[in-house]
């Protein structure tokens, strides 16, 4: 299966980074950007380069639109010639899927997905939401992404939500462990030694729901001991609106 992803930048580059990590063939991967000299770290890769998204298309078995959600029209614009049984894959967030069939102007299987950075090791959330594509093509799709971490088949309505849990949600977790960090430096720490102490106890917590499918909160409860440390040092969070500023951000996004 040839994969084309058009824009290599951010998202686009953590996608092929994922690829390659999963063991996906680099001569099956065709990268573009604007400027070759962009090209030239997935060229080292043994990655196929190049400018011309209508060549890149033409060579592909499901394309991938890595672009700013503004340029999504200009440029399936630009490859409309050269679409004919390809799978079509958007990862530009508020594009609804009835916009990118019309944009089309052809009956191709099409699909919105919604993946985090993570995606470049593996270990992303994805939202899959089919516009317009048989079970073949949902198997497809997702045996893709599977490789590439977890993923949901959704729809439309819940797209915005999972984006804001997942796609979002990872920078929000990332200012969880800078937060920690900052105050592990206050606690005494070094900031390398408390960085490292918070991302292992985040990696642990999240391992041990998934190993155990408890709720979070049986999970506190084995570490809140009656009047001990951590329930006073949770309350004081919840004293300065931790869970609601955490739950207000989140339908922030969604508005």
């Amino acid at each position: 299966m040839k994969v084309t992803v058009i824009g290599a930048g951010a998202m686009g580059g953590a996608f092929i980074e994922g690829l390659l990590a999963s063991g996906f063939n680099p001569s099956d991967i065709t990268a573009t950007r604007r400027t070759t000299s962009a090209l030239k770290t997935w060229a080292a890769k043994g990655v196929n380069t190049t400018t011309d998204n209508t060549k890149a298309t033409e060579c592909a078995d499901i394309v991938i639109l890595a672009v700013k959600p503004w340029m999504i029209k200009d440029v399936i614009s630009q490859i409309s010639p050269a679409l004919e049984n390809q799978i079509l894959v958007s990862f530009a967030a508020g594009i609804p899927g009835k916009d990118l069939e019309v944009m089309t102007g052809k009956k191709l299987p099409i699909f919105t997905v919604i993946p985090n950075t993570a995606i470049a090791i593996c270990r992303s959330m994805t939202f899959i939401v089919p516009v317009a594509a048989s079970e073949e093509d949902i198997l497809k799709v997702r045996g893709i992404f599977e490789k590439l971490g977890e993923s949901m088949v959704t729809d439309e309505k819940h797209l915005a939500a999972g984006t804001a849990l997942a796609s979002c949600g990872i920078a929000y977790a990332m200012r969880y462990i800078r937060a920690a960090s900052e105050g592990g430096v206050e606690l005494g720490f070094k900031a390398g030694e408390a960085e490292r102490i918070v991302i292992q106890t985040v990696r642990g917590a999240a391992e041990l729901l998934q190993h155990s499918g408890k709720h979070p909160e049986e999970e506190i409860d084995k570490v809140c001991t009656p009047g001990g440390i951590t329930i006073r040092g949770l309350n004081e969070m919840e004293h300065y609106g931790f869970s609601s500023s955490v739950i207000k951000g989140l339908k922030a996004c969604v508005k």
